[in-house]
Parts: structure tokens; C-alpha cells; sequence
């Protein structure tokens, strides 16, 4: 019995050590399984998180994003993938091929990583690699415009113009209505010469996209080809209105004026463009050559210097400074400009010449024959063209390498043409590849929202950091990290070390929070400032929700909250008022806790601008400028409502004072509007 019973203890012991053992066994299971899910859950965050920091432009924290992704799960394609397009924003084209090549081996059939490979090669010079991704992409997208046409550029980048030309083909025949598409063309056969078919291509752009700056400025250089002034005149005053402080097309509209005799509207467009842009080159040695026309020489030696102090010894305008010196009496200084360009062109017989006329009114008549007798001896002789410093083009750039004396001396003594065209963008079937979809609009934007915000971007006119008074009261208590600034420029961030401080800062706020049972709403705040800082809005909402919750009267929680509800509405890119509800919910919340919040109705003004209801926009900048008169954002982007609502004259009114307030895009859109 006692056998037995003992036996039986001792099963039994058994028994309830493995049913423990079960479930311990289980409880681990459980455990690690809901870790893998929170890991998931983490991983997808991150990854969401950085993707909205790609579409804000915060390239920097997306990467940072990205990064811890790839460290957590290394074998995913899609981190590097959309690091790949960081990276290629951030014009780091190599760390962008790396990335989207370790994308590729992940997932070869990801052809949007082929495709920002592709450009990413092409912005390299690589244009074969570029051609090879672009084809590969083809394969499984065979009419995909974006691939079609950074193909056919490609291609013609590489001189390969047939197949560029049979791409083109293909792509205007599914898509004929691709202006671009017809301008690249244009521009192709303008490289082979055939200005009939660039000029047909380019009407058809035009007639698609009247605002192709590009179609303006091809039909420009045709026409001023064809002697026919008055048309490219048109054209180039029609780019203006498009692109106003675009400095090469005022240097380009002075050669038009000039060949017409208009020398004082020449020379006005000339002055225009080195206000727009001192360093402008071609424009400063156009305005000295005209300068020399008129014998104003001080000034045109002074444009001279300048131009060879930008570029070095550039032997246009040491030949052109010799001939003023000269023409001044300042004949050593002249001998010492002739003589470098004739070490530079030792068989350039109008140099010579030149030298002989500076020693004969010196009166070196032995030095002067000696070069005389060298001038004539080369007069019938070819000159080896050697490669030129000036400016962008004239037209004998593409000069063969030898050339006759005559053609030459007329380089030597020639204005310039400034390069007649703007940057014909690439295309991108991922629009992520290319930034936001704001920044390639006709260049004309309102003035954005007024964020809570550690940082502010200055500008030349503005220090950037607006006054409200709510945010100096927190600022006061000094139990934030950093003081909050109120400002509608918030800067991408693109140093590490702050970005990572952000991060550092949410885990000190993490331990904070969860070693006490009586949180503080400036503790949650200050962590959703962080989360606001790193683009992660949604973290920003919880937290901000919390703070909302314990003091309820917390106006400017409100008004972070509204900014970071009104980002994640613009990120879903779906039109009318309806996502934009609860971040207008919030600005009504905080103009009934403040009522003299002139930064919550100029918020509101801004989303019913997004949404499209010029009328309530009218409404809300109108009642901001009754309660702050200097508020320069908004009086500009009422400016821009009246516009839109036909009101040319409070339009242009309004404008005009937000300049004088330092709000610099007025006067580009005063300018459009004046040239209409």
C-alpha cells in the first residue's frame, strides 16, 4: 500500500510539474508572440511614419526612419526602397543606386526601384545603366509614360537619337496629349538641326500647356534663327510671365532688343538680370561690350574684371579688357591681358594686331613691327579653338576645333547667349521620387500654415518667428526642451545629431511618463512636440489627446493638434473640406478658449484655401488682419484669395503690403500680374 502510495505521489508530482511546465511553456509562447506582433506592429509604424516624412520633404528623418527598420528586419524590400528615394532627394545619387540595387535583390519585381535607380543613374551621366533599369522596368510596365519618356531622354543624352526619336513615337502615340513629351522632342531635333519638326512639336506643346515655359524658350531660339525678332520677342515676354526672375531669359531678351536697335532696352534687361543675379557672367560681359559701344570704358572694364575674377583668366574679356585699357592709355595693363591670350592662341592674328596698335601709340615702334609682321603672316592661316571660359553659349560654341581668323575675331568681339531653357524635369511613375507634388506647380504657392514648431527657417527679409502670446506664457514655465517658436517656415531637419536628440528626448519623456501615476500635460505635450518634430503625427495625436484630456482648456495643444490633423489630411491628398473637419474642429476650440488668436483663423483661412472655399478663406485671413495688422502671411495670402476670387485691385493692394512686410513671393506674383 505503501508502495502504491508512494507511486502514486509521484506520478502525480510528475503530472503537475509538466502541466507547469505546459503552461509555462505557453505563457512564453504567448509572450513572444505578442512581442513579434508589437515588433510588427513597430516596423509598420516606422515605415509609415517615414513615408510621411518623405512626402514633407524631411528627407533626414525619413532616412533616420528607414534605418532602424532596416536594422530591425534587414531582409524587407521596401525600407531601402523608399530610403533609396530619400537618398535620391537629397541628391546623393550613388547611396540611392546602392539602396535600390538591395531593394532589387529583395524583390526583383518592385519596378518602381527600377525606375528611381534609373534616374538616379541618368542624373549621374550614366546613361547606359540608366537605359538597362529604364528597359527592365518596361517589362513589366511596357506603356508606362513616366518610364517611356525618362527613357527617350535618356537615350537622348547618349546621342542615340534614332531609338530616342522611335520612344518618343510610341509615347506620343499612347499619350498624345503629353505636352512634355512633344517638348523633349523638340529639343531633340533642335540638337539635329530640324527646326520644322521641333517648331510643330513645340505649337502642339503650347496648344496642350500654354504654361510650358520650355515651348516658349525653344520657339524663341527658332525664331531668333530666323531673323523673325518680333516673334521671339513675344516668346521670351511670354516665358517672363512665367518665370520673372529667371536672369538668363532678361540676358537673352537684350540680345532680341539689341539686334532691333533697342539699345536702352537692351542695356535695361541687362542691369535687371545682374540685379536678379550678380554672378551672372554672360550678363555682366554683355553689359561691358555694350558698355564699350557708348564709350562708357571705366564701367565695362569694371564688368570685365568682375567677369574674370568669377571665371579666371577668361580670354574673352582679357581681349576685350586689353582693347579698353588700351583705348584709356593704360597701355600696360593692356600688354598684360593681350599677352596672356596670345600664349593662349599664339596663332590668333587679331591679337597680334592688337598688341602692335597698343606699341605704336606707345611708341615701341620695334616691338609694334614685329608684331604687325606676325599679324599679317597669320592673316589666311587657321586657329586652333581652344576650349572657352565665358558664359554659357554664343552662336559659334560649337565651332569645329580650327577656325578662320575672321571667325575668330568675331567670338572675340560677339555678345553671348545665356542658355535659352529651363530644366526640362524627369518624370516619375512614383511621385515620391521627384519630392512633393506642390513644388512642381507654375511656381506661384500661398503661404503655409503657421506651425508650433522648435525650429523656424529665416529668410532674407524675416527672422521667421512670430509672436503669439499663449506660446510665450509656455515658453515662461520653462519645462519644455526647447523653446516653442510660432512660425510658418518650419525647416526640414538634416543634421543627425538633432534628429536623433528628438528620438533620445521621446524615451527620457517614455520613462517619465510611465514612473508616475499622475502624468502632466506638459509632459505629454512635450513629447508630441518631439513626435511633431520627426513627422510622426499620429504618435503626436495620442500624445496631444492625452494633454487635451487632463486641462482641457489647453489652447495651444489645440492648436498643435490642428496643424498635425491638417498634415495627415494633406497627405491623403483627397479634395474638398471634409478631411480637413477635425483640424478646423480644433482651431474653433482654440479661438473660443482665445478669441484674439490671430494664428488660429489664419490656419483656418489656409485649409479652406487647400479645400478649395476661396469665400470662408476671405473670411478667416480678413478676421486674422483685424486682429494683427502686420501679419504679413496673411495679408498675402488674402492677396492671392482676391486673386483667385477675380478681385484684381484688394488682390494687388494686398500683395503689395505683404511685401513691404517682407513676404518676398509678392512681388514674383505682382510681377505675373502685371505682365498679363
Amino acid at each position: 500500500m505503501v508502495k502504491i502510495s508512494i507511486d502514486t505521489a509521484t506520478i502525480s508530482h510528475n503530472d503537475y510539474l509538466c502541466t507547469m511546465y505546459r503552461h509555462i511553456l505557453l505563457t512564453i509562447t504567448v509572450l513572444l508572440t505578442a512581442l513579434c506582433a508589437k515588433s510588427q506592429i513597430n516596423t509598420d509604424q516606422m515605415l509609415r511614419v517615414g513615408q510621411n516624412a518623405l512626402y514633407f520633404d524631411d528627407y533626414m528623418v525619413a532616412i533616420q526612419y528607414f534605418n532602424r527598420v532596416i536594422e530591425a528586419k534587414p531582409y524587407l524590400a521596401q525600407p531601402y526602397f523608399m530610403r533609396a528615394i530619400a537618398k535620391f532627394n537629397l541628391e546623393d545619387f550613388e547611396g540611392a543606386v546602392r539602396d535600390a540595387s538591395e531593394a532589387i535583390d529583395r524583390n526583383p519585381f518592385i519596378t518602381d526601384a527600377y525606375e528611381v535607380r534609373g534616374v538616379a543613374y541618368q542624373n549621374m551621366g550614366d546613361t547606359d545603366k540608366a537605359i538597362k533599369d529604364y528597359d527592365r522596368a518596361l517589362t513589366q510596365l511596357p506603356d508606362n509614360r513616366s518610364i517611356l519618356y525618362n527613357k527617350a531622354m535618356a537615350l537622348t543624352s547618349a546621342e542615340r537619337y534614332e531609338e530616342a526619336s522611335d520612344v518618343f513615337n510610341h509615347l506620343l502615340k499612347v499619350y498624345p496629349r503629353h505636352s512634355d513629351g512633344y517638348i523633349a522632342r523638340a529639343r531633340m531635333e533642335m540638337i539635329n538641326h530640324d527646326t520644322i519638326a521641333a517648331l510643330a512639336d513645340v505649337n502642339k506643346a503650347l496648344e496642350l500647356s500654354p504654361n510650358s515655359i520650355n515651348g516658349y524658350l525653344i520657339r524663341t531660339d527658332i525664331n531668333m534663327g530666323r531673323d523673325s525678332l518680333s516673334s521671339a520677342l513675344d516668346d521670351i515676354n511670354a516665358a517672363l510671365q512665367l518665370e520673372p526672375r529667371m536672369a538668363g531669359l532678361y540676358v537673352n531678351r537684350s540680345l532680341i532688343r539689341y539686334r532691333q536697335d533697342d539699345y536702352f532696352g537692351a542695356m535695361a534687361d541687362l542691369d535687371y538680370a545682374v540685379e536678379l543675379e550678380p554672378t551672372n557672367v554672360t550678363a555682366l560681359y554683355n553689359r561691358a561690350l555694350l558698355r564699350a559701344e557708348v564709350h562708357d570704358n571705366n564701367k565695362a572694364i569694371n564688368d570685365l574684371t568682375t567677369v574674370i575674377g568669377l571665371k579666371g583668366e577668361d580670354y574673352r574679356s582679357l581681349y576685350n579688357r586689353a582693347l579698353l585699357y588700351k583705348e584709356t592709355g593704360n597701355y600696360e595693363l593692356a600688354i598684360k591681358d593681350i599677352d596672356k591670350v596670345i600664349k593662349q592662341y599664339p596663332d590668333f592674328a587679331a591679337a597680334y594686331f592688337l598688341r602692335f596698335d597698343i606699341y605704336r601709340e606707345k611708341g615701341d615702334s620695334r616691338q609694334a613691327k614685329r608684331d604687325y609682321d606676325k599679324s599679317l603672316a597669320l592673316a589666311k592661316s587657321k586657329v586652333n579653338i581652344m576650349p572657352d571660359n565665358t558664359a554659357e553659349s554664343s552662336e559659334d560654341d560649337n565651332a569645329p576645333d580650327e577656325a578662320t581668323q575672321e571667325e575668330v575675331s568675331r567670338r572675340f568681339t560677339t555678345l553671348l547667349q545665356a542658355s535659352n531653357e529651363a530644366a526640362l524635369a524627369q518624370d516619375y511613375n512614383n511621385e515620391s521620387i521627384r519630392g512633393r507634388v506642390q513644388d512642381h506647380s507654375d511656381g506661384i504657392d500661398t503661404e503655409p500654415m503657421m506651425a508650433i514648431s522648435y525650429y523656424t527657417a529665416t529668410t532674407e527679409l524675416s527672422q521667421g518667428n512670430d509672436f503669439v502670446r499663449q506660446v510665450s506664457s509656455i515658453n515662461k514655465l520653462r519645462e519644455l526642451n526647447h523653446l516653442l517658436l510660432a512660425t510658418c517656415h518650419v525647416p526640414s531637419l538634416d543634421d543627425e545629431s538633432i534628429i536623433q536628440e528628438h528620438f533620445n528626448s521621446i524615451k527620457r519623456y517614455d520613462e517619465i511618463l510611465a514612473s508616475t501615476t499622475q502624468p502632466r500635460a506638459i509632459d505629454y505635450f512635450g513629447r508630441a512636440m518631439d513626435y511633431m518634430t520627426i513627422h510622426n503625427y499620429e504618435a503626436a495625436i495620442s500624445d496631444l489627446d492625452r494633454a487635451i484630456g487632463l486641462v482641457p482648456d489647453f489652447t495651444v495643444a489645440y492648436l498643435v493638434r490642428s496643424y498635425a490633423r491638417a498634415k495627415q489630411a494633406e497627405h491623403t491628398r483627397e479634395r474638398g473640406i471634409l478631411p480637413y473637419a477635425a483640424a478646423l474642429a480644433d482651431l474653433d476650440k482654440a479661438i473660443e478658449l482665445s478669441p484674439d488668436m490671430a494664428a488660429a483663423y489664419y490656419n483656418k483661412g489656409c485649409i479652406f484655401l487647400m479645400a478649395g472655399d476661396f469665400t470662408s478663406a476671405l473670411a478667416s485671413f480678413t478676421r486674422a488682419l483685424e486682429l494683427r495688422d502686420d501679419f504679413g502671411e496673411a495679408l498675402y495670402n488674402r492677396g492671392y484669395t482676391y486673386m483667385s476670387l477675380g478681385n484684381r485691385e484688394a488682390g494687388v493692394a494686398d500683395l503689395s503690403k505683404a511685401g513691404q512686410m517682407g513676404i518676398a513671393p509678392s512681388y514674383k506674383l505682382l510681377k505675373r500680374i502685371n505682365l498679363r
